[in-house]
């Protein structure tokens, strides 16, 4: 039974970290596509990329690849987290 109960704090632990992970994320996210792309836009056009708007750049490109970018720290971060838990969840 204490084994059991072991696993599952060690599961809610593992959910608690994998969503602080996921949100910490998605704020990136939101921040570049909502805050760079539409609230900051007119502040940011004034500096300019290859002769493009940097505002316009964030709404039409620079999310996009920030999207991707956090993708794959997702994926190394997961990995990580689940590595850490491996052995408290009895996984091999």
């Amino acid at each position: 039974m204490a084994q059991d109960e072991a696993k599952e704090d060690a599961r809610a632990r593992y959910w608690r970290a994998n969503l602080r992970l996921m949100g910490g994320l998605l704020f990136v996210w939101f921040t570049v596509s909502f805050g760079f792309g539409i609230l900051l836009r007119e502040q940011l056009d004034a500096v300019s990329i290859g002769g493009v708007p940097l505002g316009f750049w964030f709404a039409q490109q620079g999310a996009i690849y920030v999207f991707v970018v956090l993708i794959f720290v997702y994926c190394v971060a997961a990995n990580r987290l689940e590595a850490r838990f491996e052995a408290e969840l009895g996984r091999d």
